[in-house]
């Protein structure tokens, strides 16, 4: 059920290497201005067309890291072929050599998370709290904030993906064929997961980029809490009144966790806290933290497994496993596929950025638009265009904004996604799991409510985080 993690989190981290003009963590590199040459022309080129295969991966089932790591290889033999025509041997070289490092070190960090989740799949966290709340009886009203409210709450933790998944399940098994109800509750399920998401460091992975960039301090995206709660709530509040007043049928359903299930929870806590730790008190990388985090299981997971055989004696599936807990096979279950997409999308914009586009976008933008225009416009683009591209994009062009305006691009990344079903990894992901309930075009009905939370939230949080701006 859980194909992929958090997106708690994240994709790459700085400004790129020495792209950007408009200052930011570079490298010290002489660059060429490529934005009037053949290759820069052709560069943009391969990566429009390149996404337009991300966009279309529903009716081709090509997987989206296909082709942005295809278009990344030749973007950048492109940009090395200028250099060395030109008699610079090793700018290109140090400009690709930047961005991996930046890469591994996110890369390695989603891994951590990812395996995290995959545990606790396997382990049934996720299964069991479906079957708790599916027992409960609740009215499809009380369901539709409820699952609403818990994916708000859960994201934050879980990732927005993850969280979407999980309370669609629920809202699938109650449902049913009551397909007015699992339209609209699966609308409310991506709002609340995204909005969940966009106050917490790991609840998205544009969150974790301005995290790890070190724009915004940790404890600093808490001030988008009551912003996020207004993207929830108002949208919520409207659709509350589509809901049909009914009743469902409850189940007798019970799935029980197995061994060891809530000591991994508490695991990945700590490994959270071990993150944030190392970053805030030690000033080392985040992904030191999460990776000796990894260590906690690693342990735990010898532990299931030598002591397998004495709970296996007892013959309860509660109580032991069929087979030993083995811990590469939860990192085997990462989504590579989104990790390779990752690269891909580092290295094409990273390559746009050396070529000098981005610089051109950020005089365009934050120049002559400005910061509070050029932010809002991020969020309606990343309702079409996934989020993750369009604020690497933002970091890359690292504009001299205040934190309030970095903390209003995190919120409108991160929500924007909401106005469209394609807009974020959770609508696409729900109209797979409730394919031909949740569609595209019902959620475009609600796209006008949608908006009306997308402004309320932008509003409120211009009001209560004057002072950071």
């Amino acid at each position: 059920m859980i194909k992929f993690l958090l997106m708690i989190i994240t994709i790459l981290l700085p400004g790129f290497a020495a792209a950007s003009a408009t200052g930011g963590e570079t490298l010290d590199l002489k660059t060429l201005d490529l934005t009037n040459h053949p290759v820069g022309y052709a560069a943009i080129a391969i990566f429009v067309l390149a996404y337009v295969f991300v966009m279309a991966e529903e009716f081709t089932q090509l997987r989206k890291s296909k082709p942005v790591v295809l278009a990344a290889g030749i973007i950048w033999a492109m940009i090395a072929a200028v250099y060395v025509s030109n008699g610079m041997t090793h700018e290109a070289e140090a400009a690709v050599r930047y961005n991996l490092l930046e890469y591994a070190e996110l890369m390695l960090f989603l891994l951590v998370a990812m395996t995290y989740v995959n545990t606790m799949d396997e382990r049934r966290v996720f299964s069991a709290l479906r079957s708790w709340l599916i027992r409960k009886g609740f009215s499809f009203r009380q369901l539709f904030w409820l699952t609403g409210i818990l994916a708000f709450f859960i994201s934050p933790v879980a990732d927005n993906l993850t969280t979407a998944l999980l309370m669609c399940a629920v809202v699938l098994a109650v449902g049913g064929n009551n397909t007015r109800f699992v339209s609209v509750a699966c609308i409310n399920i991506v709002i609340a997961a995204n909005a969940g998401g966009a106050f917490s460091p790991f609840g998205d992975i544009t969150t974790l980029m301005v995290w790890q960039k070190g724009t915004v301090e940790f404890w600093g995206f808490f001030a988008l809490f009551l912003p996020s709660v207004v993207n929830f709530l108002v949208p919520a509040a409207i659709m509350h009144f589509a809901i049909p007043v009914e009743q469902p049928v409850a189940s007798n359903e019970m799935v029980p966790m197995k061994r060891g299930a809530r000591r991994i929870i508490g695991l990945f806590l700590l490994t959270i806290a071990t993150a944030v730790s190392f970053h805030n008190f030690l000033r080392l990388p985040p992904v030191i933290g999460m990776l000796t985090g990894l260590s906690y299981l690693q342990f735990f997971g010898y532990f299931l497994k030598k002591t397998s055989r004495i709970n296996k004696s007892a013959n309860s599936d509660r109580m032991g496993e069929v087979e030993p807990f083995d811990i590469f096979n939860k990192v085997a279950r990462a989504e590579w596929d989104t990790l390779l997409f990752f690269y891909g999308v580092v290295l094409c914009v990273g390559g746009l950025g050396f070529i000098g586009y981005l610089s051109l976008t950020s005089e365009a933008m934050y120049t002559q638009w400005g910061a509070t225009n050029a932010n809002i416009a991020v969020g309606v683009l990343s309702a079409i265009i996934d989020n993750i591209p369009v604020m690497f994009a933002v970091l890359t062009m690292n504009p001299d904004m205040s934190t309030g305006q970095w903390l209003l691009v995190t919120l409108t990344a991160g929500v924007g996604g909401s106005l469209l079903s394609i807009g974020s990894a959770a609508g696409v992901a729900l109209m797979g799991q409730a394919r031909g309930q949740y569609t595209f075009f019902s959620h475009l009905k609600w796209t006008p409510v949608i908006a009306l939370g997308y402004m309320a939230s932008i509003g409120v949080h211009m009001w209560i985080n004057a002072d950071l701006f």
